[in-house]
Parts: C-alpha cells; sequence; structure tokens
C-alpha cells in the first residue's frame, strides 16, 4: 500500500496490485461481458469501506481500521468493472468545507495550492480535476460533492434521498453501523456531465434488504434539449449575498440557456432561504450530535439548559426526538410546496456556495463562529456556506454541479441544477444539454 500526504500535495491512498493478475483483464482474454466501466480506475471518498483498505473517515478514532468488506455502493462500482485503486482525503467525520485532518493532512486545490478543494469530498473533486482518478465515489449532507465539485470545476451529483445505498459508510458512524443518516446521500463525481449519468445508472437502486420486492425505475429526463427546458433562476438573495463576480458568470451562463430556446423565469424557489435554514440547520445539527463522543455530548447536554426556550448551537445539537418530529413535519410541508413548484418548472438553477474556493483557514472553530467567507469585499459568516446548500438538503432534492465559468483570478465556478425528487435522470440531462453550449471541463494548469 502506498501512501502520500502533505500541504504540498493532493491525498490519496493507493492499493498496488501486479496488472497481469487482475480480474478485469482475466475477463477481457476469457471473453467474458464487460461491466459498464469494465477497467476504469476509480478513488473513493475514505468515509466509504473498501476491503482490504483503510477507512479512517478523516478521524483518528478509525485511523488504522482495515475494512473487510466493501461498502454496498463500492460493491457496484466493482460489480460494474471499476477498479478501485485508492481512497480519498476528507477532514474529519465528514464535517467542514475544508479537507485537512490528522491522518493524512492537507489537500490542495488543483488550481491554487493556497486554496482548499471544498468538503467533504474534496479528495474526491480535487482527484477527479487532476486527473488523477477516472470517476470517484462521494457523499453529501451538507454540499459535500457539490462545494468540492463547484470549488475544483468538475461535475457532481447530489442524489435524490435514498436511492443509493449507503450501507457501509464511517463518515462520524463506527465501522459496521448500519443505522442510515438523515439526508445524506452518495453521489458520483467525474470530469464530465456523461460521467454524472453513468454513475447514476451503476449505483442507483434498491438496497439488499429491499432488493427481493423493490425495483427503482427513474423516470427519463423531462426534456432532451435545453429548447424543451422550462428553466427557474435564482441567481442572488439578500438572506445571503454571493460575490458579485459569481452572479455574473451564473448570468452569463443563463443567457446562453436563454438563446438556445429553453423558457426561463428568474425568481426564486417556493420556500425562502430564510425559512428554509430555519428547518433544515437544527435538523442538520440534530444529526451532527450523534458524531460527539459520550463526554462532549454530555457537556452539550448541560449547556442547552442554560440556553432558555429561544435555544442555541447546544440546543440544536442534542435536539429531543418529540421536537425533531415536529420539524420533520414542517419539511414534508416543504416538500409538498416544493413538488407543486415543479408542475410548472423542470430545473431551478441556483448558486452553490457565496464565493468561489477560499484560501486555507485551519483554526479550530466548532462551532463556525471566528472562520469568515470574504464576499465582494465584506465578511460574512463561514456558517453560510450552508445555505444555497439547504433546498435540496432538507427536501431531499437531486441536485447537479456543473460548471460554468471562472473568476478573475482564474478560479472555477459550478452551478447547482435542482430538479423534482427523483428526476435525477432531468437534473442530470441539463447539465450534459448545458456542456454543449458553454463547454465544460477545463484542465487545472499544470495537470
Amino acid at each position: 500500500m502506498l501512501q502520500t500526504a502533505g500541504a504540498g500535495r493532493n491525498t490519496i491512498e493507493v492499493l498496488v496490485e501486479p496488472a497481469a493478475g487482475l480480474p478485469a483483464d482475466r475477463a477481457v482474454s476469457r471473453g467474458e461481458p464487460l461491466g459498464p466501466l469494465h477497467g476504469v480506475p476509480v478513488t473513493i471518498k475514505d468515509s466509504l469501506e473498501v476491503a482490504g483498505m483503510r477507512t479512517t473517515g478523516g478521524s483518528t478514532r478509525w485511523g488504522h481500521h482495515v475494512s473487510t468488506h466493501d461498502a454496498e455502493s463500492v460493491a457496484r462500482l466493482k460489480d460494474a468493472g471499476a477498479i478501485v485503486f485508492g481512497k480519498s482525503n476528507m477532514p474529519p467525520d465528514a464535517r467542514d468545507w475544508q479537507t485537512y485532518n490528522e491522518v493524512y493532512g492537507t489537500t490542495n486545490n488543483p488550481w491554487d495550492p493556497t486554496r482548499g478543494p471544498g468538503g467533504s469530498s474534496g479528495g474526491s473533486a480535487a482527484a477527479v480535476d487532476a486527473g488523477l482518478t477516472g470517476l470517484e465515489l462521494g457523499g453529501d449532507t451538507a454540499g459535500s460533492i457539490r462545494v468540492p465539485a463547484h470549488f475544483c470545476g468538475v461535475y457532481g451529483l447530489r442524489p435524490s434521498f435514498g436511492i443509493v445505498p449507503r450501507y457501509g459508510s464511517v463518515s462520524g458512524h463506527a465501522p459496521g453501523t448500519l443505522a442510515d443518516f438523515d439526508m445524506a446521500v452518495l453521489g458520483p463525481l467525474g470530469r464530465h456531465a456523461d460521467d454524472l449519468d453513468l454513475g447514476l445508472d451503476v449505483l442507483a437502486g434498491a438496497d439488499h434488504d429491499r432488493a427481493p420486492a423493490w425495483r427503482l425505475e427513474l423516470p427519463a429526463a423531462r426534456a432532451s434539449t435545453l429548447r424543451e427546458f422550462r428553466v427557474a433562476a435564482w441567481l442572488d438573495d439578500p438572506f445571503c449575498p454571493v460575490d458579485s463576480e459569481l452572479v455574473a458568470i451564473m448570468q452569463a451562463a443563463l443567457e446562453a440557456v436563454r438563446a438556445a430556446g429553453a423558457t426561463v423565469v428568474e425568481d426564486k424557489g417556493p420556500v425562502g432561504l430564510d425559512e428554509t435554514m430555519d428547518l433544515y440547520q437544527p435538523l442538520l445539527m440534530a444529526q451532527s450530535g450523534l458524531v460527539e463522543p459520550d463526554e462532549s455530548y454530555a457537556r452539550l447536554v448541560e449547556l442547552a439548559a442554560t440556553e432558555g426556550t429561544t435555544g442555541g448551537f447546544a440546543s440544536d445539537l442534542t435536539l429531543r426526538f418529540r421536537d425533531w418530529h415536529a420539524l420533520d413535519e414542517r419539511r414534508q410541508h416543504s416538500r409538498r410546496r416544493w413538488a407543486e413548484f415543479f408542475r410548472d418548472v423542470d430545473v431551478l438553477l441556483c448558486l452553490v456556495s457565496p464565493t468561489a474556493a477560499f484560501p486555507h483557514d485551519q483554526q479550530p472553530d466548532p462551532g463556525w463562529s471566528v472562520r469568515t467567507l470574504r464576499v465582494d469585499g465584506t465578511d460574512r459568516p463561514y456558517r453560510e456556506m450552508l445555505t444555497w446548500m439547504a433546498p435540496s438538503s432538507v427536501n431531499h432534492l437531486p441536485a447537479a454541479v456543473a460548471p460554468v465559468g471562472a473568476t478573475r483570478e482564474g478560479l472555477p465556478v459550478g452551478i447547482q441544477v435542482i430538479a423534482p425528487y427523483l428526476h435525477d435522470r432531468t437534473a442530470v440531462r441539463f447539465v450534459q444539454c448545458l456542456a454543449e453550449v458553454i463547454g465544460g471541463f477545463r484542465r487545472p494548469p499544470g495537470f
């Protein structure tokens, strides 16, 4: 096993095998049927188990754990013929939009090593961007696929919640955990829009417990050309200001969509960002509380008792099930409003984050109260990285990210394409069409 780490290069862990003995080669020599990913070298986010490889979740708690089995999604990639040759770096327990940890060090952005590649699937996006891998499998609860895709200029897909099995994840879980996480999904990252379609074909389907009776048949894309798409665009909002340079790049992409004949309406989604965050943040924090060690969680319970009726950070992390259920009821009403919105609209275009890739900032900040984001020369709260991620995550909607341009500093900019629940192929088809009119992936200098 070859390991590389350090602040000067992207981190990846590689398992080396003699090429002559690979099952892929033997299948070719025997004339056996070949899978859709036959021989494609792929890497896997280090939160997912791969038999015979270390799976750390970016945490020293599992730093020496060697997996004895494949995560179910990893097994699907292997069954399709993919060759898993390494793991990609991530922040501890997948809880940051930067990628560094005490196990493997820091992962840099291929476009600018002074900046991060995003998180938590930052190593995934960096590996794809730099040409180190043909396809990646990442995870997303709070933008962990979408932010890295945007920061690194690659394609990423957050699938509809529940259609890709997550068994085998060590993202805040102990290895072998069976219970799932709310809003958490697994999905592909690649250099081309078509890679998302292929990854979806391989990964989506009922998990092994439901497979005897359940079948997943995702509907075809609602449109096949840009001219046929009905598009809504939500490119800025005073609740979470976006750097004006990013908005200008989005507007240029939107004009290209209009010029191709699509029906475009510039309007907000059916549920405002303020209302969405009021729902999403406590649900997300309650899930984060599951990751806290027992001693830390006990202290949070004590702190929550002092926060009063208005609540606070500790109260969200230690949310009671009764309160969680009330939030979930509100979520279901939100989902209904989004379903009604998508009766007249095929996709919603919006930002991924308020900024392009930002400089490394590794100062400790467990409550996201110290770090800031620079937006049009003004410091904004770091937690605003959550805001544009929230509508898709909390409402279980699929969202694809596609590169659409670059800043004056040469940093990639991606656009988020949200589609109705279970209409993943509509989001993917839109980014395929978008690539035809504005281009797609660009290789970073030096790679």
